[in-house]
């Protein structure tokens, strides 16, 4: 599998999509937001740079493409307004793989536009936004050019499947039963990865620049733990399902495996301090639970109705991974995969209320210059 080929969160504007299927990630991002405005803040006052250039790394498309990017602007033009400065300018580069929906995207960039007009008059800005396809693991802009870089709920996807599992028989990722080899490839992948995400952008971003971070990590040392991306393993016994009615074949599951690793704060330390181009400020994180759906606000320990809750999880897993599913499987078998998988999430959530854990990073460009990459 190609990653950098293949992967894109679902497209258009269907029941499937990840536009109508993307309400998680939008709650993991305002929580974030006091620790994001914090950070902008700070750098700001200390710069006061004429052009503010902001980077958003792995920036989807939908209603979450521009938020961020919106709450960054809002809090520089107050803070802007608070002190009698005049307003920079701002530079924002959208970043994503090649095969993202940029077209959406670029849709909404004149109302997105428009409204910020609205909001702080004529005076404001003015500001140009970008689209950049292309992987973050590796360079995407020249030398000393942002100002701030964002990434939400992306660095968990790795560049590539770990090379050598083979023997990850009847798993899709980390599971109980994986082999320790498996446990192991998919460490080192995050590792390299991690670190030359790190390395590429502070070859790219200004001394002092600011770096935010959330990726979904896991609170415990051992990766197989149920805390970790339970998720799959409830997919991966979908496709067992599907295996055992002779409607894939045992090859296919055997030989599927996901790019995704959910590390613990220890390993984000770790490699942060042994790249060595940033100063690591803060550390948060937060959980948010699989069914976050407005209308389910309870917060019990289990939900009251499974089958919404697991077609709510089921269409939102779907939308981000079913580019990377129909590339091994083909597209024949989508619906009725997911129709499965929604029933197990359903029953799981029945008996227990399950939650993603997220980690929230801020770092500060120092002088410490990695190899050129």
């Amino acid at each position: 599998m190609e990653v950098e080929k293949v992967f894109h969160m679902n497209k258009g504007e269907g029941e499937t999509s990840y536009v109508t299927n993307s309400s998680v990630q939008k709650t993991m991002i305002l929580k974030a937001k006091p620790l994001v405005e914090e950070t902008i803040i700070e750098f700001y006052c200390k710069t006061f740079p004429k052009c503010l250039t902001i980077a958003d790394m792995g920036c989807s498309s939908g209603p979450n493409s521009l938020l961020v990017i919106s709450e960054i602007i809002n809090v520089v033009a107050t803070t802007c307004q608070k002190l009698c400065r005049p307003s920079p300018e701002f530079q924002v580069f959208l970043n994503d793989l090649p095969g993202n929906d940029f077209n959406t995207i670029f849709k909404s960039v004149p109302s997105f536009y428009e409204k910020l007009r609205k909001d702080w008059g004529n005076g404001f800005g003015p500001c140009l936004v970008a689209g950049v396809p292309g992987s973050f693991y590796g360079r995407l802009f020249p030398q000393n050019t942002l100002n701030i870089v964002h990434s939400s709920n992306c660095l968990h996807w790795l560049s590539q499947v770990p090379q050598e599992i083979e023997n990850n028989n009847g798993s899709i990722h980390l599971a109980k039963t994986s082999p320790p080899n498996v446990f192991q490839a998919y460490s080192k992948q995050f590792y390299k990865d991690f670190t030359i995400f790190l390395s590429s952008r502070s070859l790219e971003i200004v001394l002092g620049g600011r770096m935010i971070i959330i990726m979904l990590g896991r609170r415990y040392s051992d990766p197989s733990t149920k805390d970790c991306s339970f998720y799959w393993e409830l997919l991966a016994r979908s496709l067992r399902d599907m295996v055992s009615k002779g409607l894939i074949k045992k090859a296919e599951l055997d030989s599927f495996n996901l790019p995704y690793y959910t590390p613990n704060i220890e390993e984000v330390e770790k490699i942060i301090q042994s790249e060595g181009s940033f100063n690591l400020d803060w550390l948060e994180t937060f959980d948010t639970d699989w069914d976050n759906s407005e209308d389910d606000q309870n917060r019990s320990d289990f939900v009251y109705d499974k089958i919404k809750s697991g077609k709510y999880v089921a269409n939102y897993i779907r939308a981000v991974i079913e580019s990377i599913v129909v590339s091994h499987f083909g597209d024949s078998i989508m619906d009725d995969l997911f129709s499965r998988y929604a029933e197990h999430v359903g029953d799981h959530l029945e008996k227990e209320r399950s939650k993603h854990h997220s980690i929230v990073i801020c770092m500060t460009k120092n002088n410490n210059q990695p190899s050129q990459l």
